[in-house]
Protein backbone atom coordinates (compact mmCIF):
# COMPACT_ATOMS: atom_id res chain seq x y z
CA UNK A 1 0.00 0.00 0.00
CA UNK A 2 1.79 3.47 -1.21
CA UNK A 3 0.76 6.56 0.87
CA UNK A 4 2.67 9.58 -0.76
CA UNK A 5 6.42 8.87 -0.08
CA UNK A 6 5.70 5.89 1.90
CA UNK A 7 4.84 2.08 1.77
CA UNK A 8 2.89 0.36 4.90
CA UNK A 9 3.60 -3.34 4.58
CA UNK A 10 1.79 -6.25 6.10
CA UNK A 11 3.90 -8.89 7.96
CA UNK A 12 2.51 -11.80 9.75
CA UNK A 13 1.84 -9.85 12.55
CA UNK A 14 4.15 -6.96 12.07
CA UNK A 15 3.05 -3.70 10.22
CA UNK A 16 6.35 -2.10 8.54
CA UNK A 17 6.88 1.24 7.47
CA UNK A 18 9.02 2.44 5.05
CA UNK A 19 10.22 5.32 3.45
CA UNK A 20 12.97 7.10 1.09
CA UNK A 21 13.91 9.19 3.49
CA UNK A 22 16.01 9.23 6.87
CA UNK A 23 15.36 8.59 10.41
CA UNK A 24 13.96 11.84 12.13
CA UNK A 25 12.11 12.52 15.14
CA UNK A 26 10.96 11.35 18.70
CA UNK A 27 7.78 10.63 19.87
CA UNK A 28 6.64 11.83 23.39
CA UNK A 29 7.19 9.27 26.06
CA UNK A 30 5.24 8.80 28.90
CA UNK A 31 6.70 9.69 32.46
CA UNK A 32 8.41 7.99 34.86
CA UNK A 33 7.25 7.58 38.60
CA UNK A 34 8.95 9.17 41.78
CA UNK A 35 10.30 5.51 42.64
CA UNK A 36 12.80 5.16 40.03
CA UNK A 37 14.32 8.15 40.66
CA UNK A 38 18.06 7.54 41.19
CA UNK A 39 18.28 10.06 43.38
CA UNK A 40 15.95 8.46 45.66
CA UNK A 41 16.03 4.93 44.97
CA UNK A 42 19.83 4.80 44.44
CA UNK A 43 21.44 2.51 41.92
CA UNK A 44 20.01 -0.81 40.86
CA UNK A 45 21.36 -4.14 41.04
CA UNK A 46 21.66 -5.88 37.66
CA UNK A 47 20.73 -8.99 37.52
CA UNK A 48 21.55 -11.91 35.21
CA UNK A 49 19.01 -13.21 32.52
CA UNK A 50 18.82 -17.55 33.23
CA UNK A 51 21.14 -19.72 31.08
CA UNK A 52 20.52 -23.33 30.97
CA UNK A 53 18.40 -25.68 32.84
CA UNK A 54 17.51 -24.58 36.74
CA UNK A 55 15.50 -26.63 39.59
CA UNK A 56 14.08 -25.76 42.25
CA UNK A 57 11.79 -26.59 44.97
CA UNK A 58 9.45 -23.35 44.04
CA UNK A 59 9.75 -21.55 41.18
CA UNK A 60 8.23 -17.81 41.29
CA UNK A 61 6.74 -15.66 37.80
CA UNK A 62 6.81 -12.56 38.32
CA UNK A 63 9.48 -10.39 40.28
CA UNK A 64 7.00 -7.51 41.15
CA UNK A 65 6.09 -7.10 45.07
CA UNK A 66 3.13 -9.95 45.35
CA UNK A 67 6.03 -12.24 43.45
CA UNK A 68 8.99 -10.99 46.04
CA UNK A 69 7.14 -11.20 49.04
CA UNK A 70 5.75 -14.52 48.36
CA UNK A 71 9.15 -16.12 47.74
CA UNK A 72 11.12 -14.26 50.66
CA UNK A 73 8.05 -15.81 52.80
CA UNK A 74 8.63 -19.42 51.19
CA UNK A 75 12.25 -19.17 51.11
CA UNK A 76 12.16 -18.09 55.01
CA UNK A 77 10.39 -21.91 55.54
CA UNK A 78 13.91 -23.27 54.08
CA UNK A 79 12.39 -24.15 50.36
CA UNK A 80 14.90 -23.23 47.67
CA UNK A 81 13.39 -20.54 45.95
CA UNK A 82 14.17 -19.10 42.16
CA UNK A 83 11.74 -15.83 40.77
CA UNK A 84 11.91 -15.50 36.64
CA UNK A 85 11.13 -11.90 35.97
CA UNK A 86 10.67 -10.94 31.99
CA UNK A 87 11.19 -7.63 32.75
CA UNK A 88 13.47 -6.39 35.66
CA UNK A 89 12.59 -7.02 39.38
CA UNK A 90 9.76 -4.39 40.15
CA UNK A 91 9.31 -2.99 36.45
CA UNK A 92 5.84 -3.72 36.24
CA UNK A 93 2.60 -2.18 38.24
CA UNK A 94 5.08 -2.11 41.63
CA UNK A 95 7.30 1.01 40.33
CA UNK A 96 4.17 2.95 39.66
CA UNK A 97 1.97 2.54 42.93
CA UNK A 98 1.15 5.13 45.05
CA UNK A 99 2.29 2.94 47.93
CA UNK A 100 -0.04 3.40 50.41
CA UNK A 101 -0.03 -0.11 53.08
CA UNK A 102 -3.75 0.02 54.45
CA UNK A 103 -6.26 -2.07 55.48
CA UNK A 104 -9.00 0.28 54.95
CA UNK A 105 -9.59 -0.48 50.83
CA UNK A 106 -12.23 2.45 49.93
CA UNK A 107 -15.84 1.84 51.52
CA UNK A 108 -15.61 -1.76 50.93
CA UNK A 109 -16.78 -3.37 54.50
CA UNK A 110 -20.47 -2.26 54.15
CA UNK A 111 -20.66 -4.51 50.83
CA UNK A 112 -18.65 -7.66 52.10
CA UNK A 113 -20.66 -7.59 54.90
CA UNK A 114 -24.02 -7.57 52.76
CA UNK A 115 -22.70 -9.42 49.99
CA UNK A 116 -20.18 -12.22 51.34
CA UNK A 117 -21.43 -12.55 54.99
CA UNK A 118 -19.70 -11.97 58.41
CA UNK A 119 -17.66 -14.73 58.15
CA UNK A 120 -15.95 -13.67 55.27
CA UNK A 121 -15.49 -9.89 55.44
CA UNK A 122 -14.13 -11.01 58.72
CA UNK A 123 -11.15 -12.88 57.26
CA UNK A 124 -11.07 -10.66 54.38
CA UNK A 125 -10.52 -7.35 57.07
CA UNK A 126 -8.36 -9.21 59.39
CA UNK A 127 -5.65 -10.80 56.59
CA UNK A 128 -5.60 -7.07 55.19
CA UNK A 129 -4.79 -6.04 58.89
CA UNK A 130 -2.27 -8.54 59.62
CA UNK A 131 -0.64 -7.82 56.23
CA UNK A 132 0.21 -4.01 57.57
CA UNK A 133 1.44 -5.64 60.35
CA UNK A 134 3.99 -7.94 59.16
CA UNK A 135 5.36 -4.67 56.95
CA UNK A 136 6.07 -3.26 60.10
CA UNK A 137 8.03 -6.66 61.22
CA UNK A 138 9.91 -7.63 58.29
CA UNK A 139 11.32 -3.82 57.85
CA UNK A 140 11.63 -3.53 61.60
CA UNK A 141 13.68 -6.83 61.63
CA UNK A 142 15.99 -6.52 58.39
CA UNK A 143 15.95 -2.72 59.24
CA UNK A 144 15.06 -1.53 55.79
CA UNK A 145 15.11 2.04 55.15
CA UNK A 146 12.36 2.56 52.61
CA UNK A 147 11.02 5.85 54.04
CA UNK A 148 8.42 4.09 55.81
CA UNK A 149 6.12 6.02 57.92
CA UNK A 150 3.22 5.11 60.07
CA UNK A 151 0.10 7.65 59.34
CA UNK A 152 -3.67 6.88 59.44
CA UNK A 153 -5.48 6.19 56.45
CA UNK A 154 -8.60 8.64 55.37
CA UNK A 155 -11.51 7.90 52.68
CA UNK A 156 -13.24 10.93 52.76
CA UNK A 157 -16.98 11.91 50.80
CA UNK A 158 -18.12 15.37 49.31
CA UNK A 159 -21.43 14.73 49.95
CA UNK A 160 -22.29 11.11 51.19
CA UNK A 161 -22.32 11.20 55.00
CA UNK A 162 -24.43 8.23 55.67
CA UNK A 163 -21.82 5.67 53.24
CA UNK A 164 -18.99 6.53 55.96
CA UNK A 165 -21.40 6.24 58.89
CA UNK A 166 -22.12 2.63 57.67
CA UNK A 167 -18.58 2.01 56.81
CA UNK A 168 -17.12 2.98 60.23
CA UNK A 169 -20.07 0.66 61.49
CA UNK A 170 -19.33 -2.19 59.75
CA UNK A 171 -15.30 -1.92 60.28
CA UNK A 172 -16.16 -1.87 64.20
CA UNK A 173 -18.28 -4.76 63.59
CA UNK A 174 -15.12 -6.55 62.34
CA UNK A 175 -12.84 -5.37 65.04
CA UNK A 176 -11.06 -2.40 62.52
CA UNK A 177 -9.78 0.46 63.43
CA UNK A 178 -12.31 2.84 62.03
CA UNK A 179 -13.30 5.97 63.65
CA UNK A 180 -15.91 8.60 62.04
CA UNK A 181 -14.21 12.00 61.70
CA UNK A 182 -15.28 15.40 59.36
CA UNK A 183 -11.56 16.89 60.51
CA UNK A 184 -9.43 16.59 57.77
CA UNK A 185 -5.72 18.42 56.82
CA UNK A 186 -6.62 18.56 52.86
CA UNK A 187 -7.42 21.96 51.51
CA UNK A 188 -10.88 21.68 50.99
CA UNK A 189 -14.02 20.94 52.96
CA UNK A 190 -15.57 17.19 53.14
CA UNK A 191 -18.88 16.07 54.51
CA UNK A 192 -16.80 13.53 56.81
CA UNK A 193 -14.44 10.71 56.42
CA UNK A 194 -13.50 7.43 58.10
CA UNK A 195 -10.17 7.61 59.77
CA UNK A 196 -8.26 4.55 60.24
CA UNK A 197 -5.19 4.68 62.38
CA UNK A 198 -1.78 2.22 62.85
CA UNK A 199 -1.65 2.17 58.90
CA UNK A 200 1.32 3.30 56.79
CA UNK A 201 3.07 4.51 53.84
CA UNK A 202 6.50 3.26 52.36
CA UNK A 203 8.92 3.78 48.89
CA UNK A 204 7.94 0.47 47.44
CA UNK A 205 11.33 -0.29 45.41
CA UNK A 206 13.40 0.81 48.31
CA UNK A 207 11.53 -2.09 50.26
CA UNK A 208 11.45 -4.64 47.35
CA UNK A 209 15.31 -3.94 46.66
CA UNK A 210 16.11 -5.17 49.82
CA UNK A 211 14.21 -8.25 49.80
CA UNK A 212 15.50 -9.51 46.89
CA UNK A 213 19.00 -9.39 47.80
CA UNK A 214 17.94 -12.03 50.04
CA UNK A 215 16.46 -13.86 46.44
CA UNK A 216 17.73 -15.64 43.39
CA UNK A 217 16.30 -13.77 40.55
CA UNK A 218 16.58 -14.08 36.69
CA UNK A 219 15.74 -10.78 35.00
CA UNK A 220 14.75 -10.31 31.18
CA UNK A 221 13.71 -14.09 30.96
CA UNK A 222 10.12 -14.55 29.18
CA UNK A 223 8.16 -17.54 30.02
CA UNK A 224 6.79 -19.04 26.24
CA UNK A 225 5.29 -22.73 27.87
CA UNK A 226 4.39 -24.15 31.31
CA UNK A 227 3.96 -27.74 31.49
CA UNK A 228 1.39 -30.04 33.20
CA UNK A 229 4.64 -31.69 34.61
CA UNK A 230 6.39 -28.44 36.35
CA UNK A 231 8.81 -27.68 33.84
CA UNK A 232 8.68 -24.24 32.49
CA UNK A 233 10.38 -23.02 29.31
CA UNK A 234 11.70 -19.41 28.49
CA UNK A 235 13.54 -17.71 25.83
CA UNK A 236 16.74 -18.37 27.62
CA UNK A 237 16.58 -21.71 29.38
CA UNK A 238 14.21 -23.73 31.41
CA UNK A 239 13.07 -24.29 34.83
CA UNK A 240 11.48 -27.48 36.90
CA UNK A 241 9.78 -26.56 40.21
CA UNK A 242 7.54 -28.67 41.80
CA UNK A 243 5.73 -25.88 42.49
CA UNK A 244 4.48 -22.95 40.68
CA UNK A 245 3.31 -19.83 41.15
CA UNK A 246 2.37 -17.31 38.71
CA UNK A 247 2.35 -13.49 39.95
CA UNK A 248 2.53 -11.80 37.19
CA UNK A 249 -0.26 -8.58 37.77
CA UNK A 250 -2.66 -10.75 34.82
CA UNK A 251 -2.09 -14.17 34.45
CA UNK A 252 -0.68 -14.73 31.13
CA UNK A 253 -2.30 -18.52 30.66
CA UNK A 254 -5.82 -18.22 29.55
CA UNK A 255 -6.95 -22.30 30.27
CA UNK A 256 -7.12 -23.35 32.54
CA UNK A 257 -8.27 -20.57 34.86
CA UNK A 258 -10.14 -18.14 32.38
CA UNK A 259 -9.28 -15.50 34.39
CA UNK A 260 -9.82 -13.01 31.23
CA UNK A 261 -13.58 -13.96 32.17
CA UNK A 262 -12.88 -12.50 35.10
CA UNK A 263 -11.14 -9.59 35.39
CA UNK A 264 -10.98 -6.09 34.01
CA UNK A 265 -7.88 -3.52 33.78
CA UNK A 266 -8.42 -0.14 35.22
CA UNK A 267 -6.02 2.68 34.79
CA UNK A 268 -5.21 5.70 37.28
CA UNK A 269 -3.02 9.10 36.58
CA UNK A 270 -0.44 10.72 39.13
CA UNK A 271 1.40 13.44 39.63
CA UNK A 272 3.97 14.62 42.05
CA UNK A 273 3.59 18.22 43.10
CA UNK A 274 6.51 20.27 45.05
CA UNK A 275 6.40 24.05 46.10
CA UNK A 276 8.19 26.61 43.88
CA UNK A 277 9.57 27.77 46.99
CA UNK A 278 12.01 25.01 47.71
CA UNK A 279 12.07 25.81 51.71
CA UNK A 280 8.29 25.16 51.85
CA UNK A 281 6.02 21.38 51.47
CA UNK A 282 1.95 20.22 51.24
CA UNK A 283 2.15 17.94 54.73
CA UNK A 284 -1.17 16.23 55.00
CA UNK A 285 -1.45 14.32 58.63
CA UNK A 286 -1.90 11.24 56.99
CA UNK A 287 -3.26 9.06 53.30
CA UNK A 288 -6.29 10.15 51.84
CA UNK A 289 -8.47 8.64 49.13
CA UNK A 290 -12.18 9.99 48.18
CA UNK A 291 -15.07 7.44 48.46
CA UNK A 292 -16.01 8.15 44.88
CA UNK A 293 -14.30 6.67 42.02
CA UNK A 294 -14.11 9.53 40.31
CA UNK A 295 -12.56 11.62 42.98
CA UNK A 296 -8.63 11.74 44.31
CA UNK A 297 -6.00 10.12 46.14
CA UNK A 298 -2.90 12.05 48.60
CA UNK A 299 -0.22 11.50 50.07
CA UNK A 300 3.56 12.75 50.91
CA UNK A 301 6.68 11.58 50.28
CA UNK A 302 9.31 14.03 51.56
CA UNK A 303 8.70 17.42 49.90
CA UNK A 304 6.27 15.61 47.38
CA UNK A 305 2.64 15.76 47.63
CA UNK A 306 1.67 12.64 45.33
CA UNK A 307 -1.84 13.36 43.86
CA UNK A 308 -3.86 10.87 41.71
CA UNK A 309 -7.20 10.48 40.23
CA UNK A 310 -9.25 10.37 36.76
CA UNK A 311 -9.73 6.14 37.57
CA UNK A 312 -11.09 4.45 34.09
CA UNK A 313 -11.14 1.08 32.61
CA UNK A 314 -8.20 0.51 30.19
CA UNK A 315 -9.09 0.81 26.11
CA UNK A 316 -12.27 3.45 27.08
CA UNK A 317 -11.19 6.96 26.97
CA UNK A 318 -13.98 9.64 27.35
CA UNK A 319 -12.83 12.26 28.29
CA UNK A 320 -9.52 11.66 26.97
CA UNK A 321 -7.90 14.70 29.32
CA UNK A 322 -6.66 13.12 32.95
CA UNK A 323 -3.35 14.86 33.08
CA UNK A 324 -5.13 17.90 32.23
CA UNK A 325 -7.96 17.27 35.05
CA UNK A 326 -5.51 17.04 37.61
CA UNK A 327 -2.85 19.60 36.43
CA UNK A 328 -6.52 21.90 36.88
CA UNK A 329 -6.88 20.94 40.54
CA UNK A 330 -3.89 20.92 41.47
CA UNK A 331 -3.82 24.76 40.40
CA UNK A 332 -6.87 25.43 42.30
CA UNK A 333 -6.06 23.67 45.37
CA UNK A 334 -2.16 23.93 45.33
CA UNK A 335 -1.16 26.95 43.67
CA UNK A 336 1.77 28.06 44.99
CA UNK A 337 3.40 24.47 43.68
CA UNK A 338 3.96 23.22 40.51
CA UNK A 339 4.18 19.59 38.93
CA UNK A 340 7.42 17.27 39.06
CA UNK A 341 6.75 14.33 37.91
CA UNK A 342 3.65 12.85 36.11
CA UNK A 343 2.96 8.62 35.75
CA UNK A 344 0.20 6.29 35.62
CA UNK A 345 -0.98 2.66 37.20
CA UNK A 346 -3.07 -0.12 35.87
CA UNK A 347 -5.03 -2.70 38.20
CA UNK A 348 -6.55 -5.60 37.95
CA UNK A 349 -10.52 -5.43 39.00
CA UNK A 350 -12.52 -8.40 40.13
CA UNK A 351 -16.04 -8.32 39.95
CA UNK A 352 -16.42 -8.72 43.85
CA UNK A 353 -13.41 -6.24 44.23
CA UNK A 354 -11.93 -9.67 46.27
CA UNK A 355 -8.18 -10.57 44.88
CA UNK A 356 -7.76 -14.23 43.19
CA UNK A 357 -5.23 -15.94 45.65
CA UNK A 358 -4.87 -19.67 45.64
CA UNK A 359 -4.19 -22.63 43.32
CA UNK A 360 -4.14 -21.66 39.85
CA UNK A 361 -7.23 -24.27 38.79
CA UNK A 362 -8.76 -26.92 40.09
CA UNK A 363 -6.90 -29.38 38.03
CA UNK A 364 -3.86 -28.36 38.38
CA UNK A 365 -2.92 -28.81 42.22
CA UNK A 366 1.05 -27.44 42.16
CA UNK A 367 0.28 -24.04 39.96
CA UNK A 368 -0.70 -20.91 42.37
CA UNK A 369 -1.78 -17.77 41.06
CA UNK A 370 -2.20 -14.10 42.74
CA UNK A 371 -3.78 -11.84 41.09
CA UNK A 372 -6.64 -9.08 41.13
CA UNK A 373 -5.59 -6.54 43.61
CA UNK A 374 -8.46 -4.05 42.89
CA UNK A 375 -5.95 -0.82 43.46
CA UNK A 376 -4.76 -1.96 47.16
CA UNK A 377 -1.29 -4.15 46.14
CA UNK A 378 0.60 -2.85 48.82
CA UNK A 379 -1.60 -5.27 51.82
CA UNK A 380 -2.75 -7.66 48.95
CA UNK A 381 0.50 -8.76 48.02
CA UNK A 382 1.45 -8.83 51.51
CA UNK A 383 -2.12 -11.57 51.61
CA UNK A 384 -1.00 -13.22 48.96
CA UNK A 385 2.36 -14.30 50.04
CA UNK A 386 1.25 -14.85 53.58
CA UNK A 387 -1.62 -17.17 52.36
CA UNK A 388 0.48 -18.93 49.46
CA UNK A 389 3.38 -19.66 52.09
CA UNK A 390 0.85 -21.85 54.00
CA UNK A 391 -0.47 -23.82 51.04
CA UNK A 392 2.53 -24.43 49.47
CA UNK A 393 4.29 -26.14 52.74
CA UNK A 394 0.59 -28.15 52.82
CA UNK A 395 -0.96 -25.78 55.48
CA UNK A 396 -4.21 -24.57 55.82
CA UNK A 397 -4.07 -20.49 56.16
CA UNK A 398 -6.96 -19.31 57.65
CA UNK A 399 -7.97 -16.37 55.90
CA UNK A 400 -7.81 -18.20 52.37
CA UNK A 401 -11.61 -18.77 51.74
CA UNK A 402 -12.26 -15.46 51.18
CA UNK A 403 -9.93 -15.20 48.14
CA UNK A 404 -10.44 -19.23 46.64
CA UNK A 405 -10.16 -18.36 43.13
CA UNK A 406 -12.88 -20.62 41.92
CA UNK A 407 -15.37 -18.76 44.33
CA UNK A 408 -19.30 -18.14 43.71
CA UNK A 409 -19.35 -14.04 43.48
CA UNK A 410 -22.98 -13.48 43.45
CA UNK A 411 -22.11 -9.60 44.26
CA UNK A 412 -20.10 -9.30 40.73
CA UNK A 413 -22.78 -10.48 38.74
CA UNK A 414 -23.62 -7.51 37.35
CA UNK A 415 -20.12 -6.62 36.61
CA UNK A 416 -19.37 -9.91 34.64
CA UNK A 417 -22.11 -9.74 32.47
CA UNK A 418 -20.73 -6.02 32.04
CA UNK A 419 -17.26 -7.27 31.19
CA UNK A 420 -18.51 -10.46 29.15
CA UNK A 421 -20.70 -7.71 26.34
CA UNK A 422 -17.54 -5.29 25.92
CA UNK A 423 -15.49 -8.21 25.01
CA UNK A 424 -18.32 -9.12 22.42
CA UNK A 425 -18.72 -5.67 21.14
CA UNK A 426 -14.91 -4.92 20.99
CA UNK A 427 -14.21 -8.25 18.94
CA UNK A 428 -16.83 -8.06 16.72
CA UNK A 429 -15.48 -4.33 15.90
CA UNK A 430 -11.97 -5.71 14.88
CA UNK A 431 -14.03 -8.23 12.71
CA UNK A 432 -17.00 -6.17 11.60
CA UNK A 433 -16.61 -1.99 11.43
CA UNK A 434 -14.59 -0.64 8.87
CA UNK A 435 -13.03 3.10 9.42
CA UNK A 436 -13.12 5.29 7.01
CA UNK A 437 -10.05 7.97 8.62
CA UNK A 438 -7.79 9.24 5.87
CA UNK A 439 -4.36 9.33 7.77
CA UNK A 440 -3.77 12.36 6.31
CA UNK A 441 -6.37 14.01 8.22
CA UNK A 442 -4.92 12.67 11.76
CA UNK A 443 -3.42 15.76 13.60
CA UNK A 444 0.02 16.13 14.75
CA UNK A 445 -0.06 14.56 18.24
CA UNK A 446 -2.94 12.31 17.30
CA UNK A 447 -4.14 9.41 16.26
CA UNK A 448 -6.71 7.79 13.79
CA UNK A 449 -7.88 4.15 12.40
CA UNK A 450 -8.11 3.29 8.66
CA UNK A 451 -8.93 0.21 6.67
CA UNK A 452 -6.32 -1.69 4.74
CA UNK A 453 -7.23 -4.72 2.86
CA UNK A 454 -10.31 -5.21 5.40
CA UNK A 455 -7.78 -4.49 8.76
CA UNK A 456 -8.40 -1.79 10.94
CA UNK A 457 -5.04 -0.52 10.76
CA UNK A 458 -4.44 2.25 13.73
CA UNK A 459 -2.19 5.49 13.00
CA UNK A 460 -0.18 7.92 15.26
CA UNK A 461 0.89 11.14 13.90
CA UNK A 462 3.49 12.72 16.22
CA UNK A 463 4.77 16.33 16.46
CA UNK A 464 7.46 15.88 14.40
CA UNK A 465 5.44 14.65 11.41
CA UNK A 466 6.53 10.92 11.51
CA UNK A 467 3.42 8.39 11.37
CA UNK A 468 3.26 4.91 13.14
CA UNK A 469 1.21 2.07 12.07
CA UNK A 470 -0.11 -0.76 13.98
CA UNK A 471 -2.22 -3.60 13.72
CA UNK A 472 -5.08 -3.00 15.73
CA UNK A 473 -6.01 -6.45 16.70
CA UNK A 474 -4.95 -7.22 20.54
CA UNK A 475 -2.86 -10.46 19.94
CA UNK A 476 -4.04 -12.05 23.50
CA UNK A 477 -7.70 -12.83 22.50
CA UNK A 478 -8.43 -10.51 19.07
CA UNK A 479 -10.31 -7.73 20.99
CA UNK A 480 -9.67 -4.04 19.07
CA UNK A 481 -7.07 -1.90 20.75
CA UNK A 482 -8.04 1.71 21.54
CA UNK A 483 -6.13 4.82 21.50
CA UNK A 484 -4.81 6.37 24.36
CA UNK A 485 -4.26 10.01 24.07
CA UNK A 486 -3.08 10.55 28.01
CA UNK A 487 -0.36 8.55 27.07
CA UNK A 488 0.34 7.64 23.66
CA UNK A 489 -0.18 4.09 23.48
CA UNK A 490 -3.04 1.42 21.96
CA UNK A 491 -4.64 -0.41 24.82
CA UNK A 492 -7.07 -3.33 24.82
CA UNK A 493 -10.38 -3.18 26.46
CA UNK A 494 -10.94 -5.99 27.37
CA UNK A 495 -8.31 -7.18 29.20
CA UNK A 496 -6.23 -4.27 29.60
CA UNK A 497 -2.99 -5.62 27.39
CA UNK A 498 -1.08 -1.85 26.38
CA UNK A 499 1.05 -1.15 23.48
CA UNK A 500 3.31 2.16 22.76
CA UNK A 501 2.70 3.94 19.29
CA UNK A 502 5.23 1.54 18.18
CA UNK A 503 3.52 -1.72 19.00
CA UNK A 504 5.56 -2.71 21.52
CA UNK A 505 4.20 -4.35 24.48
CA UNK A 506 4.03 -2.51 27.65
CA UNK A 507 1.39 -4.27 29.83
CA UNK A 508 0.39 -8.01 29.86
CA UNK A 509 -1.78 -10.48 29.48
CA UNK A 510 -0.83 -10.64 26.03
CA UNK A 511 2.81 -11.74 25.89
CA UNK A 512 4.09 -10.41 22.08
CA UNK A 513 3.51 -6.56 20.44
CA UNK A 514 1.62 -5.77 18.19
CA UNK A 515 4.25 -5.94 15.46
CA UNK A 516 8.20 -6.82 15.70
CA UNK A 517 9.38 -4.43 13.19
CA UNK A 518 8.76 -0.83 13.08
CA UNK A 519 10.68 1.74 10.84
CA UNK A 520 10.09 5.62 11.24
CA UNK A 521 10.54 8.40 8.34
CA UNK A 522 10.19 11.94 7.90
CA UNK A 523 7.22 12.94 5.25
Amino acid sequence: MILGNYTLEVNYMAIVWKSNGTYTGVGEEPGESLWIQKEYRGEQQSRPSLEGNISAEVVVIGAGLAGVLTAYLVQERGMSVVLLESNVAGGGITKNTTAKITSQHGLIYKKLMTFKGEELAREYAWSNQIAVEKYDEIISRLHIDCDYEIKPNYIYTLDNDLRIKQEVEAANKLGLPGTYTKETTLPFPVKSAIRFDGQAQFHPLKFLDRLAKELTIYENTRITEIRSDGLILTDKGSAKGKKIVIATHYPFINAPGYYFLRMHQEREYLVALRCKDINKSIKLDGMYLDGDQQGYTFRNYKDYLIFGGGSHRTGQYNPMDSYAKLEQAASKWFPDYEISHTWSNQDCMTPDSIPYIGRYSVNYKNLFVATGFNKWGMSGSMVAAMILRDMIMGRKNEHQNVYDPRRLMLSGSKVLLKDTGIISKSILKELLKIPHDNYKDIEQGKAGVISHHGQRVGIYRDKQDNYFFVLTKCPHLGCSLEWNQNELSWDCPCHGSRFDYRGRLLSNPATSNVYDACQRRRK
